[in-house]
């Protein structure tokens, strides 16, 4: 007998099967709470980790969302992502404000299937891989994705919003570690 699908789960299943892609959900004994934790659980390098990061600003209407998916090497450089989305108060959403307008607990928030409408903002370093791992509405669940498709899905505005190195690249791009070196896991 099949066992249930999680609630949270199905809700990313169903916001994907909206756009006619379906998903493979991979579930783990283990958490995959952080990127470190999902990149251990699916045998990739931490930049394949799509982390799925919740911010707020105050709006006329009550506080605005934006959901920015950045490479789990990389961090999110408030004032870029405030600048993109045209939102000057933008700051990181609480664990409480994140649960409550997305529906899901933080370490499980994928990029699609929130509870109320979301701006998505994806930086373009996720493009540069093959596929990519995303939570998938649980901290212990995940799904792989081509980055085009994932763009797709979370309807997402693709914009450099990671943290800048000193050499002008990104934390997790190639152009920021030595040659032949894989991503640092920080």
């Amino acid at each position: 007998m099949p066992s249930a699908v999680h609630p949270a789960h199905q809700r990313v299943l169903d916001a994907a099967g909206r756009k006619a892609v379906s998903l493979e959900i991979v579930v783990f004994d283990q958490s995959t709470h952080t990127a470190e934790e999902a990149a251990r659980a699916v045998g990739a390098e931490l930049g394949r980790i799509v982390k799925s990061l919740v911010f707020v600003a105050p709006g006329e209407a009550g506080p605005e969302l934006v959901v920015a998916l950045v490479s789990g090497a990389d961090r999110v450089d408030v004032g870029r992502l405030a600048a993109v989305v045209g939102l000057p108060g933008l700051r990181r959403a609480t664990a409480q404000e994140a649960h409550e307008s997305t529906g899901f607990v933080i370490g499980g928030i994928p990029p699609i299937g929130h509870r109320r409408p979301v701006r998505v903002v994806m930086d373009p370093d996720l493009g540069r891989f093959p596929s990519v791992w995303a939570a998938a509405g649980t901290p212990d669940a995940v799904f792989e994705v081509p980055p085009g498709t994932l763009r797709v899905l979370a309807n997402a505005t693709v914009a450099p919003i990671a943290v800048e190195r000193h050499d002008g690249s990104t934390a997790g791009s190639a152009a920021a570690r030595p040659a032949g070196t894989a991503p640092a896991e920080t």
